[in-house]
């Protein structure tokens, strides 16, 4: 049998081995970024995520990853994947995204109706060196400024300012008791004690905007009831399309599985709803053209609630790391949200659909998002601090944040000015495979 407690050690000696760490792994050697020699084809390796996905939907994947750098980074996963897990590491790893682009934060609401902040995509979710999310993260607040048209200087700023606010939130938990800094979340009240006043306004309005987003809405937005039938849900192809009998079955035929994936409570609290409908609809960037089921539950008096069940395959990440305990993709997603969110989804489970794994959550539940290449750039600035000190405390839940901090804190400002040189590289390779991308987008639809 494991034993459950381990010996005491100050955190000074914690903090210490951090600092060590960072003499071995120099922060400047572990953000410099070198393409290979024999790096993969960017497009090739777009093209290969493409196995299994519904055959008609890929052009809508390849046109939506075309309209710009950022949108094309969002979507290529695979191509970052590559290239970042050829350099070293730091040595330190635990639960990570996966796909920390700035895109993938964002609000939900806790078990108790409270809006929290924090990572909301896990699709690549892997155990693996932290760096590799926040190299991720601030290369995308570059793309995303470059993609709307910002000066130079704002994207960078806002990469290095991520960094600090990835550093200054590891340099708080590393402070705090262990259990308070486990159970720490991201909400709205803790957002304002860093200084976002420039992006306050637009917070408030996906705030409010947010909290509206429910099964409820949702249903009235995406289905309808007449006055002899059930809810059921409105096509609008090609996002939202009816499937077949026989599609329909498995789908239901797999919620019985994914059951089993949840707490006895809550599938008590399932087995009072009745299914009204199901429907394919499709999500996301990089999802795109994966299969991807919304199904539509029935429960008291007119009470609505929106299920997605999403498919899941192997991680972009896979191939560069260690074979995780999971044999089942969905199972994987999952546990990698439950580890980095300090709470989650109460009805996240998984499934197997037609041989295939899925994962399941709540379609609507007060969910809301900024888009980064929208805004300008002092906004930009305050998001980036905001969605640097989310991704320390979600990495802080598998690794120590002392030892982190020992790392990150080893010379200051040091770390953040290395990770925005990082970003700014990794932006110009972006842009370059983009337009590598688009030169090829008419092979690639077969025009």
């Amino acid at each position: 049998m494991t034993r459950l407690f381990g010996a005491w050690r100050d955190p000074s000696e914690l903090i210490a081995d951090g600092a060590a760490r960072r003499e071995k792994v120099p922060v400047e050697e572990l953000t410099r970024y070198r393409p290979a020699t024999d790096r993969p084809d960017p497009v090739g390796l777009v093209e290969a995520t493409n196995v299994d996905r519904v055959e008609e939907l890929i052009p809508i994947r390849f046109e939506r990853m075309a309209e710009s750098p950022f949108t094309f980074l969002r979507g290529a996963a695979a191509v970052m994947a590559a290239d970042i897990a050829d350099g070293p590491t730091s040595g330190y790893t635990g639960h990570i995204c996966g796909d920390a682009h700035a895109s993938n934060f964002g609000l939900y609401a806790s078990p108790e109706r409270r809006q929290i902040m924090d990572v909301n995509d896990f699709d690549e979710t892997v155990q693996g060196p932290w760096e590799w999310d926040l190299k991720r993260l601030v290369a995308s607040l570059v793309v995303a400024a470059r993609s709307s048209g910002l000066p130079e200087s704002a994207g960078r700023t806002a990469a290095r300012d991520c960094a600090a606010g990835y550093r200054a939130a590891l340099a708080e938990l590393a402070e705090m008791s262990l259990f308070e800094g486990h159970c720490m979340t991201t909400s709205i009240e803790t957002l304002e004690k860093i200084d976002i006043k420039d992006i306050e306004d637009t917070f408030d309005r996906v705030r409010r905007k947010a909290r509206k987003n429910t099964s409820r809405r949702a249903a009235e937005r995406y289905a309808q009831r007449p006055s002899v039938d059930e809810w059921h849900f409105v096509a609008d192809p090609p996002v939202l399309t009816h499937i077949s009998e026989e599609e329909r079955a498995a789908v239901l035929a797999g919620m019985d599985g994914y059951g089993e994936t949840l707490d006895e409570e809550m599938r008590w609290l399932l087995s009072r709803y009745t299914v009204a409908d199901v429907a394919h609809r499709i999500v996301g960037l990089g999802s795109v053209g994966l299969r991807s089921y919304v199904v539509l539950l029935h429960g008291n008096g007119d009470e609505a609630l929106i299920l997605q069940v999403k498919q899941a395959r192997q991680s972009a990440l896979a191939p560069y790391v260690p074979a995780g305990p999971h044999k089942h993709e969905g199972e994987r997603i999952i546990y990698g949200q439950r580890w980095m969110q300090t709470v989650s989804d109460v009805l996240l489970g998984w499934t197997t659909v037609g041989g295939r794994p899925f994962q399941v959550r709540q379609f609507r539940d007060m969910k809301g998002s900024i888009d980064p290449s929208l805004l300008k750039a002092g906004q930009l600035d305050d998001y980036a601090r905001v969605v640097g000190v989310v991704l320390a405390r979600a990495h802080a839940q598998s690794i120590d944040p002392r030892v982190l901090h020992g790392y990150a804190d080893a010379d200051g400002e040091g770390f953040d000015k290395a990770f925005a040189r990082f970003a700014v590289s990794y932006a110009d390779q972006t842009e370059a495979d983009h337009a590598r991308f688009r030169g090829d987008l008419g092979r690639l639809l077969g025009r």
